[in-house]
């Protein structure tokens, strides 16, 4: 899996590099997400700019990242999704459950807020 991270003192900007979010590459989101957690990192903004496709696999993944965050009182935040993934989010009805910000701007206001 291809991802870049930026550790801020807030929190953490976890971007994937992949144009796929699926069996093959949720697990290994889930471990990093779990690990950045434990690092004391409770916010976490999840950037999918590179990704045009997500699977069940990957929502599972979004949802760990979403989960973990919450249990240590922060905030996981989605952005750079296409039109391919919010469509999958809203059809899944996650989009009343994950914060999702349409820059990255955005998501770090949300997350200093």
């Amino acid at each position: 899996m291809r991802y870049s991270l930026d550790k801020n003192e807030k929190f953490a900007v976890f971007k994937l590099h992949e144009p796929k979010l699926n069996t093959l590459i949720s697990a290994e989101l889930k471990s990093e997400m779990l690990i950045i957690n434990s690092q004391g990192f409770n916010n976490i903004i999840l950037d999918l700019t590179d990704t045009q496709y997500c699977d069940s696999s990957g929502l599972s993944a979004i949802l760990v990242g979403n989960r973990v965050c919450r249990n240590a009182n922060g905030n996981f935040v989605l952005t750079g999704l296409s039109d391919n993934v919010k469509k999958l989010i809203t059809i899944s009805q996650l989009d009343s459950v994950l914060t999702i910000s349409g820059t990255m701007d955005e998501a770090i206001s949300s997350i200093n807020s």
